[in-house]
Protein backbone atom coordinates (compact mmCIF):
# COMPACT_ATOMS: atom_id res chain seq x y z
CA UNK A 1 0.00 0.00 0.00
CA UNK A 2 0.80 3.43 -0.17
CA UNK A 3 2.95 5.53 2.72
CA UNK A 4 0.29 6.45 4.75
CA UNK A 5 -3.86 6.10 5.66
CA UNK A 6 -5.54 9.58 5.47
CA UNK A 7 -5.30 10.11 9.26
CA UNK A 8 -1.66 9.85 9.33
CA UNK A 9 -0.03 12.41 12.02
CA UNK A 10 2.59 14.97 11.94
CA UNK A 11 5.97 12.82 11.38
CA UNK A 12 8.45 15.57 12.25
CA UNK A 13 11.79 14.01 13.76
CA UNK A 14 11.38 14.56 17.74
CA UNK A 15 15.28 15.49 17.60
CA UNK A 16 14.14 18.41 15.40
CA UNK A 17 12.55 21.53 17.49
CA UNK A 18 9.85 23.54 16.66
CA UNK A 19 10.12 27.79 16.45
CA UNK A 20 9.09 29.86 19.16
CA UNK A 21 5.61 30.84 18.91
CA UNK A 22 7.02 34.60 18.42
CA UNK A 23 9.14 34.07 15.84
CA UNK A 24 10.56 36.40 12.81
CA UNK A 25 12.60 34.50 10.12
CA UNK A 26 14.68 37.04 8.90
CA UNK A 27 15.86 38.27 12.47
CA UNK A 28 16.44 34.11 12.74
CA UNK A 29 18.93 33.80 10.41
CA UNK A 30 20.79 37.19 11.61
CA UNK A 31 20.59 35.79 15.22
CA UNK A 32 22.63 32.33 13.52
CA UNK A 33 25.15 34.28 11.82
CA UNK A 34 25.59 36.89 14.49
CA UNK A 35 29.14 35.25 15.36
CA UNK A 36 30.35 35.26 11.69
CA UNK A 37 30.01 38.96 11.02
CA UNK A 38 33.33 38.41 8.47
CA UNK A 39 32.55 35.67 6.95
CA UNK A 40 30.87 36.05 3.30
CA UNK A 41 27.52 35.30 2.76
CA UNK A 42 26.80 36.44 -0.48
CA UNK A 43 28.78 37.11 -4.20
CA UNK A 44 27.41 38.55 -7.01
CA UNK A 45 28.78 39.71 -10.23
CA UNK A 46 29.69 42.74 -8.57
CA UNK A 47 31.32 42.51 -5.30
CA UNK A 48 30.62 40.62 -1.93
CA UNK A 49 28.67 41.08 1.21
CA UNK A 50 29.47 39.61 4.64
CA UNK A 51 27.38 38.96 7.29
CA UNK A 52 27.93 41.58 9.32
CA UNK A 53 27.13 43.85 6.22
CA UNK A 54 23.87 41.96 5.35
CA UNK A 55 22.09 42.29 8.89
CA UNK A 56 23.37 45.96 8.76
CA UNK A 57 21.78 46.57 5.32
CA UNK A 58 18.59 44.22 6.17
CA UNK A 59 18.17 46.63 8.99
CA UNK A 60 18.54 49.97 7.31
CA UNK A 61 15.74 48.61 4.67
CA UNK A 62 13.55 47.48 7.41
CA UNK A 63 13.72 51.08 9.25
CA UNK A 64 13.76 52.67 5.40
CA UNK A 65 10.02 50.84 4.53
CA UNK A 66 8.75 51.68 7.79
CA UNK A 67 9.85 54.97 7.19
CA UNK A 68 7.18 55.33 4.42
CA UNK A 69 4.36 54.56 6.95
CA UNK A 70 4.20 50.40 5.78
CA UNK A 71 1.79 48.70 7.84
CA UNK A 72 1.96 45.59 8.89
CA UNK A 73 1.76 42.06 6.40
CA UNK A 74 1.47 45.24 3.39
CA UNK A 75 2.80 43.20 0.69
CA UNK A 76 6.20 44.50 -1.15
CA UNK A 77 6.67 43.59 -4.94
CA UNK A 78 10.00 42.50 -5.20
CA UNK A 79 11.04 42.23 -8.92
CA UNK A 80 15.16 41.57 -9.02
CA UNK A 81 17.69 40.05 -10.51
CA UNK A 82 20.09 37.92 -8.41
CA UNK A 83 22.04 40.42 -6.41
CA UNK A 84 22.95 40.92 -3.25
CA UNK A 85 20.10 43.20 -2.74
CA UNK A 86 17.94 40.60 -3.12
CA UNK A 87 18.40 39.04 -0.03
CA UNK A 88 18.47 42.63 1.48
CA UNK A 89 15.08 43.26 0.14
CA UNK A 90 13.52 39.77 1.07
CA UNK A 91 14.87 39.72 4.67
CA UNK A 92 14.34 43.45 4.98
CA UNK A 93 11.14 43.52 4.15
CA UNK A 94 10.00 40.65 6.59
CA UNK A 95 12.18 41.87 9.26
CA UNK A 96 9.87 44.97 9.34
CA UNK A 97 6.57 42.94 9.16
CA UNK A 98 5.72 43.27 5.75
CA UNK A 99 5.31 40.61 3.00
CA UNK A 100 7.70 40.92 0.24
CA UNK A 101 6.07 39.11 -2.83
CA UNK A 102 8.90 37.73 -4.79
CA UNK A 103 8.38 37.76 -8.54
CA UNK A 104 9.68 36.08 -11.99
CA UNK A 105 11.78 38.41 -13.64
CA UNK A 106 10.81 36.73 -17.00
CA UNK A 107 7.61 37.53 -17.44
CA UNK A 108 5.95 40.35 -19.15
CA UNK A 109 4.19 43.82 -18.26
CA UNK A 110 0.84 42.49 -18.20
CA UNK A 111 1.93 39.74 -15.90
CA UNK A 112 3.10 42.38 -13.37
CA UNK A 113 0.12 44.78 -13.58
CA UNK A 114 -2.11 41.84 -12.71
CA UNK A 115 0.28 41.08 -9.98
CA UNK A 116 0.09 44.73 -8.79
CA UNK A 117 -3.31 44.44 -8.33
CA UNK A 118 -3.89 41.26 -6.96
CA UNK A 119 -1.06 41.63 -4.47
CA UNK A 120 -2.39 44.80 -3.76
CA UNK A 121 1.55 46.26 -2.91
CA UNK A 122 2.32 49.50 -1.42
CA UNK A 123 5.90 49.51 -2.41
CA UNK A 124 7.68 47.95 -4.98
CA UNK A 125 11.49 46.86 -4.82
CA UNK A 126 12.93 46.54 -8.53
CA UNK A 127 16.42 46.23 -10.40
CA UNK A 128 16.95 49.33 -12.63
CA UNK A 129 17.35 46.66 -15.51
CA UNK A 130 13.57 46.08 -14.77
CA UNK A 131 12.41 49.10 -14.30
CA UNK A 132 11.31 50.02 -18.06
CA UNK A 133 8.63 46.80 -17.86
CA UNK A 134 7.79 47.63 -14.43
CA UNK A 135 6.83 51.39 -15.62
CA UNK A 136 4.78 49.59 -18.30
CA UNK A 137 3.09 47.34 -16.08
CA UNK A 138 1.79 50.05 -13.75
CA UNK A 139 0.35 52.50 -16.53
CA UNK A 140 -1.64 49.55 -17.47
CA UNK A 141 -2.42 48.30 -13.65
CA UNK A 142 -4.97 50.12 -11.08
CA UNK A 143 -2.18 49.84 -8.37
CA UNK A 144 -1.81 51.22 -5.12
CA UNK A 145 2.14 51.65 -4.65
CA UNK A 146 3.04 54.19 -3.29
CA UNK A 147 6.89 53.94 -3.94
CA UNK A 148 9.53 52.67 -6.05
CA UNK A 149 12.83 51.64 -4.81
CA UNK A 150 15.29 50.98 -7.41
CA UNK A 151 18.47 48.92 -7.17
CA UNK A 152 21.40 49.84 -9.35
CA UNK A 153 19.47 52.04 -11.61
CA UNK A 154 20.17 52.31 -15.14
CA UNK A 155 19.44 55.42 -16.17
CA UNK A 156 18.21 58.72 -14.21
CA UNK A 157 15.39 58.15 -12.16
CA UNK A 158 12.13 60.07 -11.87
CA UNK A 159 11.56 62.21 -8.67
CA UNK A 160 9.04 59.62 -7.23
CA UNK A 161 11.49 56.79 -7.43
CA UNK A 162 14.26 56.59 -4.49
CA UNK A 163 17.70 54.78 -5.32
CA UNK A 164 18.26 51.51 -3.48
CA UNK A 165 21.73 52.73 -1.84
CA UNK A 166 21.09 56.28 -0.66
CA UNK A 167 17.58 54.70 0.54
CA UNK A 168 19.39 52.23 2.80
CA UNK A 169 22.52 54.93 3.88
CA UNK A 170 19.55 57.36 4.82
CA UNK A 171 17.98 55.00 7.35
CA UNK A 172 20.17 54.17 10.90
CA UNK A 173 19.40 50.09 10.97
CA UNK A 174 16.30 48.73 12.61
CA UNK A 175 16.57 48.32 16.49
CA UNK A 176 13.79 45.27 16.43
CA UNK A 177 12.15 43.06 14.25
CA UNK A 178 8.68 43.46 13.89
CA UNK A 179 7.30 40.99 16.56
CA UNK A 180 5.75 38.55 14.24
CA UNK A 181 4.56 34.84 15.12
CA UNK A 182 5.65 31.90 12.66
CA UNK A 183 1.90 31.83 11.72
CA UNK A 184 1.85 34.94 10.33
CA UNK A 185 1.88 35.68 6.66
CA UNK A 186 5.68 35.81 5.97
CA UNK A 187 5.93 36.21 2.24
CA UNK A 188 4.35 35.07 -1.61
CA UNK A 189 5.31 33.35 -4.03
CA UNK A 190 2.87 33.03 -7.31
CA UNK A 191 2.54 29.89 -8.39
CA UNK A 192 1.23 29.27 -12.01
CA UNK A 193 -2.12 27.29 -12.53
CA UNK A 194 -3.95 25.20 -15.14
CA UNK A 195 -6.12 27.71 -16.27
CA UNK A 196 -6.86 31.59 -15.75
CA UNK A 197 -4.03 33.82 -13.66
CA UNK A 198 -1.26 32.35 -11.40
CA UNK A 199 -1.93 31.80 -8.11
CA UNK A 200 -0.63 34.00 -5.09
CA UNK A 201 0.70 31.35 -2.54
CA UNK A 202 1.12 32.62 1.26
CA UNK A 203 3.58 31.47 3.22
CA UNK A 204 4.53 32.00 6.79
CA UNK A 205 7.74 33.12 8.64
CA UNK A 206 7.82 29.23 10.15
CA UNK A 207 7.21 27.54 6.91
CA UNK A 208 11.70 28.60 5.70
CA UNK A 209 12.41 27.33 8.79
CA UNK A 210 10.89 23.93 8.38
CA UNK A 211 12.60 23.43 4.80
CA UNK A 212 15.97 24.55 6.10
CA UNK A 213 15.76 21.88 9.07
CA UNK A 214 14.35 19.18 7.46
CA UNK A 215 15.90 19.04 4.01
CA UNK A 216 18.65 21.60 3.79
CA UNK A 217 20.40 20.11 7.00
CA UNK A 218 19.16 16.70 7.10
CA UNK A 219 19.15 15.42 3.54
CA UNK A 220 21.38 17.67 1.83
CA UNK A 221 23.53 17.94 4.74
CA UNK A 222 25.10 21.45 3.57
CA UNK A 223 28.20 22.76 5.96
CA UNK A 224 29.20 26.28 6.75
CA UNK A 225 32.45 25.23 4.80
CA UNK A 226 30.27 25.10 1.82
CA UNK A 227 29.88 27.74 -1.44
CA UNK A 228 26.32 26.76 -2.62
CA UNK A 229 25.43 27.74 -6.34
CA UNK A 230 21.74 27.73 -8.01
CA UNK A 231 21.32 27.64 -11.28
CA UNK A 232 17.57 28.14 -10.41
CA UNK A 233 16.80 32.06 -9.60
CA UNK A 234 15.80 33.78 -5.96
CA UNK A 235 12.22 34.06 -7.29
CA UNK A 236 11.70 30.42 -7.39
CA UNK A 237 10.61 28.43 -4.28
CA UNK A 238 13.36 26.23 -5.78
CA UNK A 239 16.22 28.75 -6.01
CA UNK A 240 14.94 30.61 -2.27
CA UNK A 241 16.03 27.35 -0.36
CA UNK A 242 19.42 27.02 -2.80
CA UNK A 243 20.56 30.61 -2.48
CA UNK A 244 19.11 32.29 0.29
CA UNK A 245 17.57 30.14 3.18
CA UNK A 246 19.55 26.96 3.06
CA UNK A 247 22.60 28.22 3.08
CA UNK A 248 21.91 30.70 5.65
CA UNK A 249 21.08 28.60 7.74
CA UNK A 250 25.00 26.74 8.05
CA UNK A 251 26.32 29.83 7.76
CA UNK A 252 27.77 29.42 4.05
CA UNK A 253 28.55 31.18 1.15
CA UNK A 254 26.27 31.79 -1.84
CA UNK A 255 27.86 32.56 -5.36
CA UNK A 256 24.46 35.00 -6.89
CA UNK A 257 24.58 35.07 -10.68
CA UNK A 258 22.10 37.93 -12.69
CA UNK A 259 22.78 36.21 -16.61
CA UNK A 260 21.08 33.06 -17.36
CA UNK A 261 22.16 30.04 -16.40
CA UNK A 262 23.86 29.07 -19.91
CA UNK A 263 26.68 25.95 -19.94
CA UNK A 264 29.25 28.68 -20.46
CA UNK A 265 27.71 30.79 -17.44
CA UNK A 266 27.71 27.91 -14.92
CA UNK A 267 31.17 26.13 -16.13
CA UNK A 268 32.82 29.68 -15.10
CA UNK A 269 31.44 29.98 -12.01
CA UNK A 270 32.13 26.03 -11.12
CA UNK A 271 36.04 26.52 -12.15
CA UNK A 272 36.24 30.00 -10.51
CA UNK A 273 37.46 31.30 -13.42
CA UNK A 274 34.83 34.46 -13.24
CA UNK A 275 36.30 37.47 -12.43
CA UNK A 276 33.70 37.57 -9.24
CA UNK A 277 35.28 34.75 -7.25
CA UNK A 278 38.73 34.64 -7.32
CA UNK A 279 39.66 31.35 -7.80
CA UNK A 280 36.60 30.29 -5.16
CA UNK A 281 34.76 27.44 -6.48
CA UNK A 282 31.53 26.16 -5.81
CA UNK A 283 31.30 22.58 -3.47
CA UNK A 284 27.44 22.62 -3.82
CA UNK A 285 25.33 23.02 -6.96
CA UNK A 286 21.74 23.06 -7.39
CA UNK A 287 20.48 22.56 -11.32
CA UNK A 288 17.55 21.46 -12.81
CA UNK A 289 17.59 18.30 -15.74
CA UNK A 290 17.38 20.38 -18.87
CA UNK A 291 20.45 22.03 -17.78
CA UNK A 292 22.74 19.44 -16.88
CA UNK A 293 21.64 18.06 -20.36
CA UNK A 294 22.86 21.41 -22.21
CA UNK A 295 25.97 21.16 -20.08
CA UNK A 296 26.89 17.24 -20.43
CA UNK A 297 26.00 18.19 -24.40
CA UNK A 298 28.66 20.91 -24.26
CA UNK A 299 31.84 20.75 -26.07
CA UNK A 300 33.83 22.59 -23.30
CA UNK A 301 32.17 20.50 -20.61
CA UNK A 302 35.27 20.45 -17.53
CA UNK A 303 37.53 18.20 -16.69
CA UNK A 304 36.40 16.55 -13.33
CA UNK A 305 39.53 18.17 -11.79
CA UNK A 306 38.80 21.80 -12.60
CA UNK A 307 35.53 21.62 -10.82
CA UNK A 308 35.00 21.51 -6.44
CA UNK A 309 31.80 19.84 -6.47
CA UNK A 310 31.07 17.72 -3.39
CA UNK A 311 27.03 17.86 -3.94
CA UNK A 312 24.67 18.11 -6.66
CA UNK A 313 21.12 19.04 -6.16
CA UNK A 314 18.12 18.83 -9.20
CA UNK A 315 14.37 19.43 -8.98
CA UNK A 316 11.83 21.10 -11.21
CA UNK A 317 11.26 18.11 -13.69
CA UNK A 318 11.90 14.49 -13.43
CA UNK A 319 15.70 13.93 -14.01
CA UNK A 320 16.07 10.51 -16.51
CA UNK A 321 18.09 8.19 -15.43
CA UNK A 322 20.50 8.03 -18.05
CA UNK A 323 20.94 12.25 -17.66
CA UNK A 324 21.97 10.55 -13.96
CA UNK A 325 24.33 8.09 -14.96
CA UNK A 326 26.42 10.08 -17.25
CA UNK A 327 26.80 12.77 -15.10
CA UNK A 328 28.33 10.79 -12.38
CA UNK A 329 30.49 9.17 -14.62
CA UNK A 330 32.26 11.80 -15.78
CA UNK A 331 32.02 14.35 -12.55
CA UNK A 332 32.21 11.70 -9.64
CA UNK A 333 29.20 12.97 -8.00
CA UNK A 334 25.57 11.49 -7.85
CA UNK A 335 23.11 14.01 -9.00
CA UNK A 336 20.45 14.13 -5.99
CA UNK A 337 17.19 14.11 -7.49
CA UNK A 338 13.71 15.24 -5.50
CA UNK A 339 10.10 17.19 -6.33
CA UNK A 340 8.96 20.23 -4.58
CA UNK A 341 6.56 22.83 -5.50
CA UNK A 342 5.51 26.41 -4.72
CA UNK A 343 2.56 24.84 -2.25
CA UNK A 344 5.35 22.91 -0.19
CA UNK A 345 8.03 25.85 -0.12
CA UNK A 346 11.06 23.21 -1.34
CA UNK A 347 11.48 19.87 -1.69
CA UNK A 348 9.84 16.62 0.58
CA UNK A 349 10.49 13.88 -1.48
CA UNK A 350 13.93 13.03 -2.53
CA UNK A 351 16.97 10.89 -2.85
CA UNK A 352 20.05 11.85 -0.82
CA UNK A 353 24.02 12.03 -1.02
CA UNK A 354 24.09 8.49 0.14
CA UNK A 355 21.25 6.66 -1.28
CA UNK A 356 20.60 7.58 -4.77
CA UNK A 357 17.94 5.59 -7.28
CA UNK A 358 18.33 6.96 -10.83
CA UNK A 359 14.69 7.11 -12.31
CA UNK A 360 13.33 7.44 -9.03
CA UNK A 361 12.53 10.64 -7.59
CA UNK A 362 13.74 9.01 -3.69
CA UNK A 363 12.01 8.65 -0.62
CA UNK A 364 9.70 10.87 1.64
CA UNK A 365 12.34 13.22 3.09
CA UNK A 366 12.02 12.83 7.30
CA UNK A 367 9.09 15.28 8.63
CA UNK A 368 6.88 14.93 5.39
CA UNK A 369 4.38 11.90 4.93
CA UNK A 370 3.23 10.91 0.95
CA UNK A 371 0.07 9.72 -0.09
CA UNK A 372 -1.55 8.50 -3.26
CA UNK A 373 -4.84 8.40 -3.87
CA UNK A 374 -6.95 6.88 -6.70
CA UNK A 375 -9.94 7.73 -8.05
CA UNK A 376 -11.87 6.65 -5.41
CA UNK A 377 -9.92 8.80 -2.68
CA UNK A 378 -8.76 5.89 -1.42
CA UNK A 379 -5.10 4.62 -0.98
CA UNK A 380 -3.63 2.69 -3.81
CA UNK A 381 -1.40 -0.23 -4.20
CA UNK A 382 2.28 -0.25 -4.98
CA UNK A 383 3.09 -0.67 -8.33
CA UNK A 384 -0.28 1.32 -9.35
CA UNK A 385 -0.20 5.21 -10.20
CA UNK A 386 -1.87 7.28 -7.86
CA UNK A 387 -2.34 10.85 -7.05
CA UNK A 388 0.36 12.25 -4.89
CA UNK A 389 -0.66 14.27 -1.67
CA UNK A 390 1.77 15.69 0.98
CA UNK A 391 1.46 16.30 4.40
CA UNK A 392 4.60 18.28 6.25
CA UNK A 393 4.85 21.20 7.69
CA UNK A 394 6.23 23.62 5.12
CA UNK A 395 2.45 23.93 3.43
CA UNK A 396 1.16 27.13 2.55
CA UNK A 397 -1.24 28.67 4.12
CA UNK A 398 -3.73 29.50 1.03
CA UNK A 399 -3.97 31.15 -2.25
CA UNK A 400 -4.93 34.58 -1.82
CA UNK A 401 -7.77 35.63 -2.64
CA UNK A 402 -8.89 32.40 -4.43
CA UNK A 403 -11.00 30.61 -1.77
CA UNK A 404 -11.90 27.27 -4.00
CA UNK A 405 -8.75 26.85 -5.50
CA UNK A 406 -7.22 26.71 -1.84
CA UNK A 407 -10.07 24.16 -0.43
CA UNK A 408 -9.15 22.11 -3.76
CA UNK A 409 -5.20 22.14 -2.85
CA UNK A 410 -4.90 21.70 1.09
CA UNK A 411 -7.51 19.99 2.28
CA UNK A 412 -7.47 19.20 5.71
CA UNK A 413 -3.71 19.09 6.75
CA UNK A 414 -3.09 17.09 3.15
CA UNK A 415 -1.60 18.97 0.39
CA UNK A 416 -2.51 18.04 -3.39
CA UNK A 417 0.31 18.08 -5.55
CA UNK A 418 -1.17 17.90 -9.39
CA UNK A 419 1.73 14.75 -9.96
CA UNK A 420 0.67 11.54 -10.86
CA UNK A 421 3.11 8.73 -9.35
CA UNK A 422 4.23 5.28 -8.37
CA UNK A 423 5.42 3.75 -5.40
CA UNK A 424 8.13 1.07 -5.67
CA UNK A 425 8.46 -2.11 -3.67
CA UNK A 426 11.56 -0.25 -1.68
CA UNK A 427 9.24 3.11 -0.66
CA UNK A 428 11.17 4.66 -3.73
CA UNK A 429 8.46 6.85 -5.85
CA UNK A 430 8.95 7.28 -9.57
CA UNK A 431 6.84 10.42 -11.21
CA UNK A 432 4.34 9.76 -13.48
CA UNK A 433 2.79 12.03 -15.11
CA UNK A 434 0.60 15.82 -14.22
CA UNK A 435 -2.96 14.85 -13.14
CA UNK A 436 -4.31 17.97 -15.04
CA UNK A 437 -2.90 19.49 -18.87
CA UNK A 438 0.13 21.46 -17.29
CA UNK A 439 3.37 20.60 -18.34
CA UNK A 440 6.72 21.80 -17.07
CA UNK A 441 9.41 22.92 -19.46
CA UNK A 442 12.78 23.28 -18.34
CA UNK A 443 11.72 23.12 -14.46
CA UNK A 444 9.05 26.26 -15.09
CA UNK A 445 5.23 25.49 -15.26
CA UNK A 446 3.76 25.93 -18.72
CA UNK A 447 0.13 26.31 -19.14
CA UNK A 448 -1.25 24.83 -22.35
CA UNK A 449 -4.22 26.76 -22.62
CA UNK A 450 -2.36 29.94 -22.36
CA UNK A 451 0.06 29.12 -25.24
CA UNK A 452 -2.96 27.68 -27.08
CA UNK A 453 -5.62 30.89 -26.96
CA UNK A 454 -2.53 33.28 -27.51
CA UNK A 455 -1.76 30.68 -31.04
CA UNK A 456 -5.27 31.36 -32.22
CA UNK A 457 -4.70 35.14 -32.34
CA UNK A 458 -2.68 35.02 -35.12
CA UNK A 459 -4.57 35.45 -37.85
CA UNK A 460 -4.06 32.17 -40.04
CA UNK A 461 -4.69 29.74 -37.21
CA UNK A 462 -8.12 28.56 -36.21
CA UNK A 463 -7.56 25.98 -34.18
CA UNK A 464 -4.09 24.98 -31.54
CA UNK A 465 -3.87 22.54 -29.04
CA UNK A 466 -0.38 22.40 -27.01
CA UNK A 467 0.88 18.77 -25.58
CA UNK A 468 4.22 17.45 -23.99
CA UNK A 469 6.85 15.96 -26.27
CA UNK A 470 10.22 14.53 -25.01
CA UNK A 471 13.08 15.59 -26.64
CA UNK A 472 16.31 12.90 -27.49
CA UNK A 473 16.93 13.49 -24.15
CA UNK A 474 13.94 12.42 -22.32
CA UNK A 475 12.97 16.06 -21.14
CA UNK A 476 9.74 17.57 -22.39
CA UNK A 477 9.34 20.35 -24.31
CA UNK A 478 6.12 21.77 -25.66
CA UNK A 479 4.35 20.95 -29.20
CA UNK A 480 1.61 22.43 -30.72
CA UNK A 481 -0.39 20.80 -32.95
CA UNK A 482 -2.17 23.77 -35.21
CA UNK A 483 -5.12 23.83 -37.70
CA UNK A 484 -4.60 26.79 -40.29
CA UNK A 485 -7.89 28.57 -41.78
CA UNK A 486 -8.50 27.89 -45.23
CA UNK A 487 -6.49 29.03 -47.64
CA UNK A 488 -3.76 30.37 -45.26
CA UNK A 489 -0.64 29.06 -43.52
CA UNK A 490 2.41 30.31 -41.46
CA UNK A 491 5.60 29.05 -40.58
CA UNK A 492 6.85 27.24 -36.89
CA UNK A 493 9.59 30.46 -36.34
CA UNK A 494 6.39 33.02 -37.96
CA UNK A 495 4.19 31.33 -34.68
CA UNK A 496 7.20 31.20 -32.42
CA UNK A 497 7.79 34.78 -32.73
CA UNK A 498 4.23 35.72 -32.56
CA UNK A 499 4.14 33.62 -29.22
CA UNK A 500 7.08 34.92 -28.07
CA UNK A 501 5.94 38.58 -28.54
CA UNK A 502 2.89 37.98 -26.10
CA UNK A 503 3.85 35.51 -23.76
CA UNK A 504 7.07 35.14 -21.05
CA UNK A 505 9.44 33.37 -23.78
CA UNK A 506 10.15 30.34 -22.40
CA UNK A 507 6.28 29.41 -22.94
CA UNK A 508 6.78 28.55 -26.73
CA UNK A 509 6.46 25.89 -28.54
CA UNK A 510 9.38 23.96 -29.37
CA UNK A 511 7.76 21.82 -31.56
CA UNK A 512 4.98 22.12 -34.29
CA UNK A 513 2.72 19.91 -36.40
CA UNK A 514 0.23 21.16 -39.16
CA UNK A 515 -3.08 18.97 -39.05
CA UNK A 516 -6.07 19.08 -40.78
CA UNK A 517 -8.23 18.51 -37.40
CA UNK A 518 -8.06 17.91 -33.79
CA UNK A 519 -9.75 15.37 -32.04
CA UNK A 520 -12.64 16.05 -29.74
CA UNK A 521 -15.27 14.32 -27.87
CA UNK A 522 -18.54 14.61 -28.67
CA UNK A 523 -18.59 17.83 -26.89
CA UNK A 524 -16.17 19.54 -28.72
CA UNK A 525 -13.55 19.48 -25.97
CA UNK A 526 -10.27 18.84 -27.17
CA UNK A 527 -8.46 14.83 -26.05
CA UNK A 528 -4.94 15.81 -25.50
CA UNK A 529 -4.18 12.17 -24.57
CA UNK A 530 -4.49 11.47 -28.09
CA UNK A 531 -2.24 13.91 -29.43
CA UNK A 532 0.10 12.61 -26.91
CA UNK A 533 -0.49 8.87 -28.06
CA UNK A 534 -0.07 9.25 -32.05
CA UNK A 535 2.78 12.29 -32.02
CA UNK A 536 4.51 12.31 -35.14
CA UNK A 537 8.44 13.10 -35.12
Amino acid sequence: MSAAAPNAQDTTPADVAAPPERFNFAQHLLDVNAGRPDKVAFIDDQGQLTYGALAERTKRLAAGLRSLFLRREERVLLLMQDTTDWPVSFLGSMYAGLVPVAVNTLLTADDYAYMLEHSRAQAVLVSGTLLPTLNAAMTKADHEVQRVIVSRPQAPLHPAELEFEAFLQAHPPADDPAPTQGDDPGFWLYSSGSTGRPKGTVHSHANPYWTCELYGKRVLGLQESDVCFSAAKLFFAYGLGNGLSFPMSVGATTVLMGERPTPEATFARWTGEHPSLGGMRPTVFFGAPTGFAGMLAHPRLPARDAVALRLVSSAGEALPAELGERFKQHFGVDIVDGIGSTEMLHIFLSNSPDKVRYGTTGWPVPGYTIELRGDDGGPVPDGEPGDLYIQGPSAAMMYWGNRAKTRDTFQGGWTKSGDKYVRNEDGSYTYGGRSDDMLKVSGIYVSPFEVEATLVQHPSVLEAAVVGKQDSDGLTKTKAFVVFKPGVSATEEELKAFVKERLAPYKYPRFFEFVSELPKTATGKIQRFKLREAQVD
